[in-house]
């Protein structure tokens, strides 16, 4: 089945694990405003993959961290938005700082993974934080 959407647009997400806990944001604007999610964003234009990874979640938390691995491609179609996404998701290793809601994150914190399952709305995010997890 096809949807009439846009192009899609690249974007990146990351897991950025500290001991048995994740780091949240609850999204500030859309798609998804208000729910929990993963730190992430578009990535800019002539910026690596992984790079951008380790931008949007210094922007969106404040949060310093080192790319573990590749976790999943992940299509993101949100009709009811009319966007497209493909977010190329990134395994990562807190490394410094507590975490502050910044850019368009209306709140960050770490959660407990065992609370993932509850906070979490949309079924990809819950199961590439599992893979994260698995693979540590």
């Amino acid at each position: 089945m096809s949807v009439s959407l846009p192009a899609p647009v690249p974007a990146v997400g990351v897991v950025c694990l500290r001991g048995d806990s994740v780091l949240l944001i609850r999204r500030g604007t859309p798609p998804r405003q208000g729910e929990w999610s993963l730190p992430g964003g578009r990535i800019e234009p002539g910026e690596r993959a992984m790079d951008a990874a380790l931008r949007e979640l210094r922007e969106e938390t404040g949060v310093e961290a080192e790319i573990t691995g590749l976790i999943d491609v992940v299509d993101g179609l949100f009709p009811e938005a009319g966007r497209h996404y493909v977010l190329i998701d990134y395994a990562a290793r807190w490394r410094s700082g507590e975490p502050v809601a910044g850019d368009d994150a209306a709140e960050a914190r770490f959660v407990a993974l065992n609370e993932v399952e509850s906070l979490i709305d949309w079924s990809e995010t819950r199961r590439i934080i599992r893979m994260a997890a698995d693979a540590r």
